[in-house]
């Protein structure tokens, strides 16, 4: 379980799933937005983490960022990395989302 988990006891199944689902919240937590060189041949990579989704909705929410870029991209141990610079154009689109970014 999560370490912020805070439910300590219901009757009911269903409330801790819930509980859950309103920790994995989009928008939860700080997203991080940075831009990687090093160790990719030269090639620009800017790198989203810290999203709270699960799997299949981390794989959508990077197919619309691609899309909205323009770019190629991929997920990778819980982080999008699209290729080339587009921090400027990523930035509003998580705020939109309803993350904050950090740093």
């Amino acid at each position: 379980m999560d370490s912020n988990y805070k439910l300590v006891y219901s009757d009911d199944p269903n409330k801790a799933q819930e509980q859950a689902k309103k920790q994995r919240a989009p928008g939860s937590g700080k997203a991080l937005l940075r831009l990687e060189k090093k160790g990719r041949g030269g090639k620009s990579v800017t790198v989203i983490e810290r999203l709270a989704l699960p799997d299949n909705e981390l794989k959508v929410f990077c197919q619309e960022i691609k899309q909205k870029c323009g770019t190629g991209g991929t997920v990778k141990k819980q982080h999008i990395e699209l290729q080339g610079d587009f921090r400027d154009r990523v930035r509003p689109l998580l705020i939109a989302k309803g993350y904050t970014l950090a740093g």
